[in-house]
């Protein structure tokens, strides 16, 4: 067991976590999403994200949020298991929500030292950029996408 107890952790608990890593010298590396139908291109670019530090924080979008980025019928996962899902992961040491359309104030209150995005985003898009040390832009895997999974499923069902 993690001295630390759960991976899934409120804003607050977790700066206080993250500090004491930073003062034992850990990188912590930061990537936010929705999450919502966990897939293998998440899977490969969580390790990926991983492998850039010696802590992954991952920020999940709350149902609310997911709403209001994606449309009526999102998410597919509620908040809650999308996190649960999230923190059974090897790769992720902290998961938290938001509920905010950016992680902008997560990432102000967290104070990474690495951004980690998918490959649909440019580093000049990165929300956060200017307060990190370092953004990293993971290619994107073909083949694997929540929407065309969604899609795929609807199909089948016609």
């Amino acid at each position: 067991m993690r001295p630390w107890g759960s991976k899934i952790k409120g804003l607050d608990e977790l700066k206080v976590i993250l500090s004491d890593l930073k003062a034992q010298g850990k990188r912590i590396v930061f990537t936010n999403g929705c999450f919502d139908l966990l897939h293998p291109g998440h899977i490969w670019c969580l390790q990926e994200a991983k492998a850039l530090g010696d802590v992954l924080v991952v920020a999940v979008n709350s149902d609310e949020s997911v709403r209001r980025l994606k449309g009526p019928g999102r998410p597919i996962m509620s908040l809650e298991a999308r996190m649960k899902v999230l923190s059974a992961l090897e790769a992720v040491d902290f998961v938290l929500p938001f509920e905010e359309d950016t992680p902008l104030r997560v990432i102000s209150e967290l104070k990474p030292h690495v951004l980690v995005k998918g490959g649909d985003w440019k580093p000049e898009e990165v929300v956060g950029r200017e307060l990190v040390q370092e953004v990293r832009i993971i290619p994107y895997r073909k083949g694997f996408s929540t929407t065309e999974i969604i899609r795929r499923i609807l199909k089948l069902g016609a």
